[in-house]
């Protein structure tokens, strides 16, 4: 008969059946192998708390009453069988001590004695007690003592085998660092509300601090951080069910009467999350954004969640930290952005992404003094469509940073084609988005890009419009500052329409503002426009900032911004955006021949220096002039139409200026070497064939690398 009970209660173990079924049959069939036995068992958890397991021979009351109660030495017989980790018998329960304060339960129903031995783990850890109530004062039999031992055995193993499903089930479907359910119990949520009627909400929510707080204070203070936001969303989200879904990614599952209101839980959740927090030493609050969405009566939860992830987006594109509930025109427009950002990525991996480019021109002189760089793309039939139409694109960090990736490669190829065809080029602009500056280390980014075609950094003007300039707690403001300490020149684009001012220019300076068309298109002779154009003029002036004024489409502003004192202007009056072609003529036909910081070169003035790097060949070969000059604070090498570089000291100019010279040399071409020495005085040098080792008399620095020359004179 006990060889059937073990037999019985193993294949369900195997099984997989539930514990609670499991000790329940072992109960019943333990009743009916010992007439007169009421049999029953309990568990004990890590804080040393009872929780009744199986008891059909006793009413729901009773087992009840013993739930959560602490063990202990005098806590009837399981209690102290557990706790003393040995049987405990009591043959009166009316008499024995340690049944004093609970007697009354087990002699209201009839039971007059029990006996309790602990069910131990094969590693000696109490898990629970097996007990056996007698309606007389009595004790065991020998009989009794045997299956107690198999049951108690049965027991243990069922224990332990629904212990490591527990814990497998942590493993899948809990958040190890906070505890909460996780993506998969999410999902498991979502699958099983598909099969209710209740009403139901979701919140999804982002928190926006993390990676600065890891990246201040280190990964330990940004796990701190999620524990401390995870304890706060699930207080405030009170019986909804709360999940971390991974990352920085929290989620609320509202259900009952709160699903009618979701953003009301939400503005809870935020308010909870104001609260600094020590987090490893360093106070932090932790701030978040939170999408909304109402579940349908006949809603798919996968529908809910992409809304919820919609609501989500819009909020962080226009009220960041706060809380977004979705409607159908946020699916509309999150529809098109996943569009752009679609056909985006297909041109990047079909290499479909080209540049196109308007001139910043003088507007005394209509000379093209720089470029803005504009992508497009170009579609498979071959048609090319403006940026705007992919602008929601450039929100994605991942499209927006490959994106900005191909644009430098592009640009720095098409400068270094203008420098190498002689065009005397001075600089382009290149448009970054917030998600570039959040993407990773944008300056390194442009300088590789750069460096692999030979151009030097001085040739780019970055562009950021004011709301990025604004935006993302002040990362976009402390990377500007650093591209500047490297060289960089930044352009604060689209003046006017975002939340910068120049009072803001005081903190974090840019070294050129681009007036939105919108104020040009207005100007007129008294207008307000004009006046808030002609102040913008007069206050970067005295800051010392430059200005650019965009969308110039006729001739009366151009004279207007004349008039007031500015000298740089973009616009269809002079040119639409066009490609490398064109662009490549107009740069040949109306580039400026000059870069007016010549005219500080030592000893020299803009006439004498024209004379002399203008004259005709005096020999019948072709003659090729290089210039080193000291220009500002930095070094140049030049040729009549093109500048070769700046560089920090005489040495390193005339480092470049002789490797220039050698490959002249070696094509068969005579070279005339000018240089400023450090008195002014403006030397040349013909270099033709292989008589002489030329140094050109480096004093301060290691002797540039021996070219033979014919000839040094004055």
């Amino acid at each position: 008969m006990q060889l059937l009970l073990q037999n019985d209660i193993l294949e369900m173990v195997a099984r997989g059946e539930p514990l609670a079924a499991t000790a329940e049959a072992l109960c019943v069939r333990v009743e009916a192998l010992l007439p007169g036995v009421v049999c029953s068992i309990l568990t004990v958890d890590d804080d040393g708390l009872l929780h009744p397991l199986a008891a059909p021979g006793l009413p729901r009351a009773y087992a009840a009453a013993f739930d959560n109660l602490p063990i202990g030495p005098d806590v009837g017989s399981c209690g102290a069988a557990i706790y003393l980790k040995q049987p405990v018998e009591a043959t009166d329960i009316a008499t024995d001590p340690r049944w004093a304060p609970y007697a009354y339960l087990p002699l209201a129903i009839g039971l007059r004695a029990c006996w309790s031995t602990p069910i131990l783990s094969k590693d000696g850890d109490v898990l629970g007690a097996f007990a056996f109530y007698f309606r007389q004062p009595r004790a065991h039999t020998h009989q009794e003592a045997e299956v107690v031992q198999a049951s108690i055995h049965l027991c243990a193993i069922a224990l332990e085998r629904d212990q490591q499903a527990a814990a497998q089930y942590r493993l899948a479907y809990r958040d190890i660092l906070t505890d909460l359910p996780n993506r998969a119990a999410f999902n498991a949520a979502g699958i099983r509300r598909a099969d209710e009627d209740a009403p139901w909400a979701l919140l999804l929510i982002d928190l926006d601090n993390l990676k600065t707080v890891n990246d201040t204070f280190g990964h330990r203070a940004g796990d701190c951080l999620i524990r401390a936001a995870a304890w706060r969303i699930e207080k405030a989200a009170g019986a909804n069910r709360t999940y971390r879904l991974g990352g920085d990614e929290f989620a609320v599952l509202i259900e009952g009467p709160s699903a009618d209101n979701p953003v009301a839980v939400a503005e809870r959740i935020l308010e909870n999350l104001q609260e600094p927090v020590d987090c490893d030493g360093h106070l932090a609050a932790p701030r978040a954004t939170i999408g909304c969405a109402v579940a349908a009566a006949d809603a798919v939860p996968e529908d809910v969640r992409q809304n919820a992830d919609f609501a989500l987006y819009h909020a962080k594109e226009t009220r960041r930290g706060g809380a977004v509930l979705y409607n159908p025109d946020l699916g509309g427009a999150m529809s098109r952005r996943l569009t752009a950002i679609r056909d985006v990525g297909a041109a990047l991996q079909e290499d479909r992404i080209d540049a196109h480019y308007q001139p910043v021109v003088r507007l005394d002189t209509g000379e093209i003094v720089g470029l803005e760089a504009l992508f497009r793309v170009v579609t498979e039939s071959g048609e090319v469509i403006p940026a705007g139409d992919y602008f929601d694109a450039t929100t994605d960090i991942y499209t927006a940073t490959r994106l900005t990736a191909r644009m430098l490669d592009i640009v720095a190829r098409d400068v270094r084609a203008w420098l190498d065809q002689g065009i005397w080029f001075q600089h382009v602009g290149i448009n970054v988005s917030s998600a570039d500056f959040q993407g990773g280390d944008l300056h390194e980014l442009i300088r590789q890009a750069f460096a692999r075609e030979d151009v030097s950094l001085q040739h780019i003007i970055l562009e950021v419009t004011e709301t990025v300039y604004m935006a993302s707690d002040g990362l976009v403001a402390n990377e500007i500052q650093k591209m500047r300490a490297n060289g960089l020149k930044v352009a604060l684009d689209d003046f006017g329409t975002g939340f910068a001012s120049l009072t803001h220019l005081l903190s974090v300076p840019v070294d050129i503002i681009k007036i939105d068309k919108s104020f040009v298109a207005r100007m007129e002779p008294e207008s307000r426009s004009t006046a808030i154009v002609e102040g913008l003029l007069t206050m970067a002036g005295k800051l010392g900032i430059k200005v650019v004024a965009e969308g110039i489409e006729n001739q009366m502003q151009a004279e207007l911004l004349r008039n007031f004192g500015c000298t740089l202007g973009q616009g269809y009056l002079y040119a639409r955006p066009v490609d490398r072609r064109k662009i490549t003529a107009m740069l040949s036909e109306k580039a400026q021949k000059r870069d007016p910081d010549l005219a500080l070169a030592v000893g020299l003035v803009p006439d004498q220096l024209t004379d002399t790097l203008d004259r005709q060949p005096e020999a019948d070969g072709r003659l090729i002039r290089y210039a080193i000059l000291l220009c500002g604070d930095d070094w140049r090498v030049v040729s009549e139409r093109r500048q070769f570089g700046r560089f920090p000291n005489r040495a390193a100019a005339f480092q470049c200026a002789m490797r220039l010279a050698r490959e002249a040399n070696a094509s068969g071409a005579t070279v005339e070497l000018l240089h400023a020495d450090t008195g002014g005085e403006l030397k040349s040098f013909y270099l033709t064939d292989q008589t002489e080792t030329l140094t050109l008399g480096l004093d301060d620095a290691e002797p540039a690398p021996p070219l033979k020359a014919k000839s040094a004179g004055a």
